[in-house]
């Protein structure tokens, strides 16, 4: 009986090296940013927003809001991606759409913020169950200015000069 449970303690610990050492190759052949899989389609209505095809959107905990002088919304996804590589993508691809990075914080959760003259989009990036292994959760606060983008007043009235 001892044999059995030393030699499922090593059958373990070796499985356990085997998934360590294959996560370690996996992320130093690793793809930069600008190089990940095909982008899906624009995040909702904002055409310059972009994210990673495996970021799959949860319409029930999504809402948008449009008027004559404003559009946005609350958009949730979430994704097997690893946080860090998601950040990295999402960085990059605000940039390459003009997008302004104005600041960053981190502690449970990654809160990345961006701005356009009459645009701004706040993301949070988290971890589900089980950390890397599990999902990525991301929220999107995207608010757009109609008003200011056609130098309206927020009555749909012209601004004079």
């Amino acid at each position: 009986m001892k044999n059995i449970c030393k030699l499922a303690g090593i059958f373990f610990t070796v499985l356990l090296l085997a998934i360590n050492l294959s996560s370690c190759s996996k992320q130093s052949s690793a793809v930069p940013p600008a190089d990940l899989a095909p982008l899906s389609n624009s995040v909702g209505n904002f055409e310059d927003i972009e994210l990673p095809s495996e970021m799959i959107w949860d319409s029930t905990k999504s809402m948008a809001i449009k008027t004559d002088s404003f559009r946005g919304g609350i958009l949730e996804y979430s994704g097997k991606v690893e946080i860090n590589s998601l950040k990295d993508f999402i960085t990059a691809s605000m940039k390459n759409n003009q997008w302004k990075h104005v600041g960053e914080a981190s502690s449970e959760e990654i809160v990345i913020a961006f701005i356009k003259p009459n645009k701004t989009c706040m993301v949070t990036l988290r971890e589900g169950f089980g950390g890397s292994f599990g999902k990525t959760y991301l929220t999107m606060y995207i608010t757009v200015d109609v008003a200011a983008s056609k130098r309206l007043n927020a009555f749909g009235e012209p601004i004079g000069n």
